[in-house]
């Protein structure tokens, strides 16, 4: 089954955010669990807490379906040793806030070498990271996104990833997810029907399907290769219409959140019955 959404507001608390995501007819949701342009927020409430887990039940979301989004100034391959520590202790407060909320896995954007360190030496800082606080928390899921290669941000490449993951201990809580937009934009042409099929036969073959967990379904303001991260409304991009049909039929992305992050907020509850009405009824069986 498909669960398709959006990354809703949390505004007022984090509690709001299941309820928010109801409103819009979506079957799965993103959110911040604070404020994502501050290192550290004061700590969830037990009534907010309390409240997430009764909204979500009475809703009917599980952990499955939430796909919680980090703080965007983290950076796990800081090549410096401050700033390193103080990104390292805010993804620790971030993973044990899904643990309280009984989310069972975190979205965040790998990190950045800055021109201050090689490659393959911040992909195995981010990793170490990754370890660091996995050592630190139970039951949640470190889901690195990949990105658009905008600037020095690493994770742009599917063997970028695979050497993050290859370096991260305990395999069983890391994943990966798959945002259209930074895929195009990167590289990966999954605008056409043979790109698609190649762009996941390549993510099989390199990470490995079993290690997805989640899609951010945007369109791309920027053309293919550009290396920019500027997302855009479904079919009103450079990808269109057709690469999301491709998402919604197949069986591969089910059971996992999909989730919207365009631009136009106001659109979120059209698009989700727009992409809903792109799957396609199965095949009738033949006679004999």
């Amino acid at each position: 089954m498909k669960y398709i959404g959006a990354h809703v507001s949390a505004e007022g608390g984090v509690q709001n955010a299941p309820v928010n995501a109801d409103a819009i007819g979506a079957k799965a949701f993103a959110l911040f669990t604070k404020n994502q342009r501050q290192w550290f927020s004061n700590p969830l409430t037990k009534t907010s807490i309390s409240a997430f887990r009764e909204n979500c039940e009475k809703l009917d979301y599980k952990p499955f379906q939430i796909l919680p989004h980090d703080s965007y100034l983290i950076n796990l391959g800081h090549p410096e040793k401050e700033p390193l520590e103080k990104s390292r202790a805010s993804f620790l407060d971030e993973m044990k806030r899904c643990e309280l909320l009984g989310l069972d896995r975190l979205n965040f954007h790998p990190g950045s070498h800055l021109n201050l360190i090689g490659i393959e030496e911040c992909l195995s800082r981010i990793a170490e990271s990754i370890n660091i606080v996995l050592a630190k928390t139970s039951g949640v899921i470190a889901v690195i996104e990949n990105t658009a290669g905008q600037g020095t941000n690493l994770g742009h490449t599917f063997e970028q990833i695979k050497l993050i993951i290859d370096g991260v201990e305990d395999k069983s809580r890391v994943g990966v997810c798959i945002d259209t937009c930074h895929a195009y934009t990167s590289g990966y042409d999954v605008k056409t029907a043979k790109g698609f099929t190649n762009t996941f036969e390549k993510f099989d073959t390199i990470i490995g399907i079993k290690y997805l967990k989640g899609m951010h379904l945007n369109d791309s303001k920027k053309d293919f290769g550009t290396r920019v991260d500027r997302h855009e409304n479904i079919g009103t991009g450079f990808l269109g219409e057709d690469t999301f049909s491709f998402v919604v039929n197949d069986s591969r992305f089910d059971d996992m959140p999909l989730i919207l992050e365009t631009p136009e907020e106001s659109l979120w509850e059209a698009e989700i019955k727009k992409l809903y009405s792109m799957i396609q009824p199965p095949a009738p069986l033949k006679a004999g």
